[in-house]
């Protein structure tokens, strides 16, 4: 089962990949990420933050496979382990944003992939 909750939750981090490309490319729903802080289109400073959390959440995607013994990846357990803390504090921040659309959507999806990514560390 292992296995299976690893290539849901990478597939939930390529999703998330996807929004962040989106939103580089000037996708309107700057209300639904970076706190809601823009209607529209982000700015290019939250354009470059959306760039930046590309490899972060590759990396943890990865890095859950990994943990969940997939073949040609060998990373140390520790990289997981990383993983499930960014993914907690991720889960953390979307609910307490102020932008109620982003709690409604990213709330549950983060709380997903955390309940995904700690299966397969923690068991």
């Amino acid at each position: 089962m292992s296995v299976q909750f690893a290539h849901l939750y990478a597939l939930l981090c390529l999703g998330v990949i996807f929004f962040q490309i989106a939103l580089i490319a000037g996708a309107p729903w700057g209300a639904a990420t970076q706190g809601g802080a823009h209607q529209g289109a982000v700015p290019p400073k939250g354009r470059l933050m959306a760039g930046l959390s590309i490899p972060i959440v590759g990396f943890m995607g990865l890095s859950v496979l990994s943990a969940a013994g997939l073949p040609g990846l060998d990373w140390p357990r520790w990289t997981g382990w990383v993983a499930l803390g960014v993914q907690a504090m991720t889960m953390a921040l979307n609910w307490i944003t102020p932008s109620r659309i982003e709690r409604q959507i990213w709330g549950p999806v983060t709380t997903i992939m955390m309940a995904l990514a700690g299966y397969v560390i923690l068991i």
